[in-house]
């Protein structure tokens, strides 16, 4: 390109690609870009930089990116450059942001007015410019800007456009597809384009649509016939081709969309029928373009209802594909086979020795894959073969990974299509010792179940001569050195619990092998620990046959080295092995019934049994059961049983919030006094007696302070209903102060061709037709199932009933956690009417005596009522009550006011008692009213003791 630069880039910019492609290390190319940045940090920030040159710096800006460094110093300037008037430098700019940016990324929004102002361009480069931002940097929260504009471009006159607007369409569905789920048929429009690429972009999000549902585009499957066999017969521009292939990746595009279509449809896959047939036929196997086309119609072959011409001409592709001499056409042919072999098994026999020279085959993966087609076409007739080529294989191979792949597909197929129970018991005695620890502890207990089982027989014989095998296989296997943990916990499970079932070998015997084994892992306590459970019911069968235990020096010293073990475990067995020797036959029998490990254990998690014993404990004075909830202090705290009722309250701290006031409820004249909320107290609640003794303050200036700075300080207003009401008006245990009215409102709810080989029959090797004939040969016979369905363990239904206590008379309210004063009395019934009391309040011959004696008060006047209302519409009955309303915020600080005005004054804090002593006398109401305004606050509040809970 010349000293001065070639397409306009200057000599320094070519020096740095051509340093950069000279580096020889990683660490060199790091020090030519780091210095690059440092160049570019201080020439992108000078003034007035021309815009060839800002092109430039924005382009290196790409290079410092692309090799992993840090370039987010120059992305506003690459922002900047969408914004310039100059096509080039403006499409530079929206390739540098789409390289640069995300869709998350705070810049985004710095973009979209000139992504809308150039979707609206002239000129259609421009467009194609602002679509190829939009499809990478539009999320979710920005298409409604832009999508009415996409839309709108689907006709623009250029085939360009239209394309990328396709495309930014699909962009959409996959960010966000509710919003546009609207325009689905704009898709099926575009599939008519006279365009080919834009015919082909729409394929794209069809394909993403049918994925989801097929069901709704079924009358598709015409139209994508069509085009696929336009396609096929060179209908399209000789621009489409591809190594001489018509199209190619449309073709693969549309047998995918049709294998979803025709997928268990059969008159839709007879659409599909002839124009497969056609491309197959028609395929060239001598390109990889055209050999992927062929896979591709193998796979879509296997998708569709089957069609027998299909399914032949499918396997003479997959006879050249496994014939080729290419590892990547085997593998693809071996594929091939797995996915037709579902449909039609005599597809694998066909090409047997083509399958056996790909087991041989010395590349690991094509092995790997042949081995996935035989684990398909394993049947009870060839599983020996197969299982047993897997375990050559598995012992060969190091990838741990795979190994365990490996070993789980040969339990599987032992378990499924095992000839006999001696060849089950020996393959799983190879899985074990061969993999070790990397067979997963599930298919150790699934072993010991089956053997526990059976294999779902019915005849006694055959579970004998099971268990019988797989002791006699064990007790060879137990002297090899390094078992697995995971198969010694097996071997001795079925020692201890068939060991000496059926007579041939005695006690002495099996317990010799199992106490050399606990001693030979003396550091897996595992092992050590099944061991001697193994023991444990050895000795218990010995003993419930009425045999003599006599036990051996070796398991008296792993008994007496185990009682003073450090783990808790293995001491409880020994213990439990000393005790069970020590009990009688009926004892024994009972507890270690013999071969008792398939029987279900009835569970009764209610302890039903102890019913009477809870009725009787009731009934002679006993507290009743008390649910966790309310234990942990978790419970509602308004869930209340009824007015009526009393539940039970556990004495100790609650911790939960306080309950939100509810609505006001009217209540009648006559019922006034019984809405007084009388404070909680310790006393009150122990003797479920109400006094008539108030309460005075003692605490000092201790109290808790509440910060209500900003707080709303709203009250809510008791009314009265008529006098008619008034016999039905009850009255609900207050909490904390608060009058619980309506009960009803206080429960919240809780709410998945054959293999023609051209060598000569002499040519062939006698190994691989004996191996063939194995694998192949013979007819299937029926499978064996294992029984896998686990029991599930009964449990009883009954249940203790929680018994409610609740008394309809003089209901002790719940605790108070800011009441420490004295008890509260009851009070006495009304004999004035409350509203002359009230009028009282303005006449100064009207007064009640305050006795500040200590721990006394009598006739205390009512603060609520000197302070309630200043209207007639605001009057405040003089029962004081404060309604529960759901809106109400300032419950903590009304339900605190009583604790914490004690601690302020040496005055006597007095609750509301009764109508009797309602009206308080002139001369206190003054002073009280003076006090407060000295301290520079009128009292026009609802609630006098907030401000004295406020101000001290």
């Amino acid at each position: 390109m010349g000293s001065q630069g070639g397409f306009g880039q200057s000599k320094e910019f070519l020096d740095l690609i051509k340093s950069i492609g000279e580096a020889r290390s990683k660490a060199e190319e790091d020090r030519i870009v780091i210095r690059e940045i440092e160049t570019l940090k201080r020439r992108i920030s000078e003034p007035d930089i021309p815009k060839r040159k800002m092109k430039e710096y924005i382009i290196r800006l790409l290079y410092v990116e692309m090799l992993g460094h840090d370039a987010s110093f120059g992305y506003i300037h690459a922002v900047k450059m969408t914004h310039d008037d100059n096509l080039l430098s403006k499409r530079t700019g929206y390739l540098a942001v789409t390289l640069f940016l995300n869709d998350d990324h705070d810049l985004i929004i710095l973009i979209v007015n000139t992504i809308q102002k150039d979707l609206k361009s002239d000129n259609y480069l421009v467009v194609c410019a602002a679509l190829n931002a939009v499809c990478r940097l539009i999320n979710d929260e920005t298409i409604p800007a832009v999508l009415p504009l996409v839309v709108e471009l689907l006709s623009h006159s250029k085939e360009a456009v239209r394309k990328k607007a396709v495309m930014a369409l699909h962009s959409f569905h996959r960010k966000s597809p509710s919003s546009v789920s609207h325009l689905v048929s704009n898709f099926r429009k575009r599939l008519c384009d006279n365009d080919p690429g834009v015919m082909g972009a729409t394929l794209c999000p069809l394909f993403d649509l049918i994925n989801d549902d097929p069901t709704p585009f079924k009358d598709l499957v015409v139209s994508f016939v069509s085009i696929l066999k336009q396609v096929a017969e060179h209908r399209l521009p000789k621009s489409y081709d591809y190594h001489q292939m018509p199209a190619p990746f449309v073709q693969i595009k549309l047998l995918k969309l049709l294998a979803l279509l025709g997928s268990g449809d059969k008159p839709a896959s007879e659409h599909m029928y002839t124009v497969i047939g056609d491309i197959i036929r028609k395929g060239d196997s001598s390109s990889n373009i055209g050999n992927a086309i062929l896979y591709e119609s193998i796979r879509c072959i296997s998708s569709i209802y089957p069609n027998p011409k299909l399914l032949e001409a499918a396997a003479d592709v997959i006879a050249k594909f496994l014939k080729s001499d290419s590892h990547n056409l085997k593998y693809m042919g071996i594929d091939a086979l797995g996915r037709l072999i579902k449909l039609s098994p005599l597809i694998a026999e066909q090409h047997q020795l083509a399958v056996i020279d790909c087991l041989e085959d010395p590349d690991d993966t094509l092995k790997r894959k042949t081995f996935e087609l035989l684990y398909k076409m394993t049947k009870s007739s060839n599983v020996e073969v197969i299982v047993d080529r897997m375990i050559e294989y598995m012992i060969s191979i190091s990838d741990d990974h795979y190994k365990t792949y490996i070993a789980s597909r040969c339990v599987e197929l032992a378990e499924q299509f095992a000839p006999s129970n001696h060849w089950f018991i020996q393959t799983m005695n190879k899985v074990f010792e061969h993999a070790g620890d990397l067979v997963n502890i599930k298919v150790a207990h699934n072993l010991m179940r089956l053997i526990a089982e059976g294999f779902g027989e019915d005849d006694d014989a055959a579970y004998s001569q099971l268990r019988s095998s797989a002791v006699e296989s064990y007790l060879r296997i137990i002297g090899e050195p390094k078992l697995p943990s995971g198969f010694l916990q097996v071997i001795c499970w079925v020692l201890g619990e068939y060991g000496t079932a059926d007579g041939k070998h005695s006690a002495s015997y099996i317990t010799g092998k199992l106490c050399d084994m606990a001693e030979a892992y003396s550091n897996d306590e595992i092992v050590k620990a099944y061991a001697i459970t193994a023991l444990t019911k050895i000795y218990a069968f010995e003993i419930a046959a009425g045999r003599k235990v006599d036990m051996l020096s070796e398991c008296q010293s792993l008994v007496e080295e185990l009682l003073a073990s450090h783990s808790t475990d293995l001491q409880q067995r020994a213990y439990e092995l000393q005790a069970v020797i020590g009990l009688d036959a009926r004892a024994v029998e009972a507890i270690l019934p013999h071969d008792a490990s398939c029987e279900d254990i009835e569970v009764d998690n209610n302890l039903s049994f102890l019913n009477g014993y809870i009725q009787q404990s009731i009934e002679s004075g006993a507290m009743p059961y008390i649910s966790e909830n309310e234990r942990s202090g978790m419970g509602n705290m308004g869930n209340f049983r009824s007015q009526d009722q009393h539940e039970s309250v556990p004495h100790g701290l609650r911790f939960e919030a306080y309950e939100i006031p509810k609505a006001p409820t009217p209540v009648s004249l006559s019922s006034v006094t019984d809405l007084v909320p009388v404070p909680d107290s310790m006393y009150a609640r122990e003797t479920h007696q109400i006094t008539s003794v108030g309460l005075a303050s003692d605490t000092g200036s201790s109290e808790l302070k509440l910060r209500l700075d900003g707080v709303q300080k709203k009250w809510g207003k008791p009314t009265y209903s008529s006098p008619a009401s008034s016999s039905n008006s009850t009255f609900q245990n207050p909490v904390n102060g608060v009058a619980k009215v309506d009960v009803a409102t206080t429960v919240n709810s809780k709410a998945r061709d054959s293999y023609d080989s051209r060598k000569q029959q002499n040519e062939i090797d006698p190994e691989k037709q004996k191996l063939a004939a194995s694998l192949f040969g013979g007819s299937a016979k029926p499978e064996r199932k294992t029984s896998t369905s686990s029991k599930v363990p009964k449990a009883s239904a009954a249940s203790v009933p929680n018994k409610e206590s609740g008394e309809k008379t003089n209901q002790p309210p719940p605790q108070d956690l800011l009441d420490l004063g004295e008890p509260t009395v009851t009070v006495a019934s009304p004999t004035v009417d409350p509203f002359m009391q009230l009028e009282g309040l303005l006449d100064p011959s009207i007064s009640s005596t305050v006795s500040h004696s200590d721990g006394a008060v009598t006739n205390a006047p009512d603060i609520m009522g000197l302070y309630s209302g200043t209207t007639s519409s605001e009057q405040r009955g003089g029962g004081g009550y404060i309604p529960a309303t759901g809106d109400n915020l300032n419950l903590l600080s009304e339900l605190s006011n009583a604790a914490a005005v004690r601690g302020t004054t040496g005055e006597a804090i007095v609750s509301p008692l009764s109508q009797s002593v309602k009206g308080a006398n002139a001369k206190d109401s003054l002073e009280k009213d003076a006090k407060v305004r000295q301290m520079g606050v009128t009292p026009t509040g609802q609630n006098p003791n907030l401000f004295r809970d406020l101000l001290g």
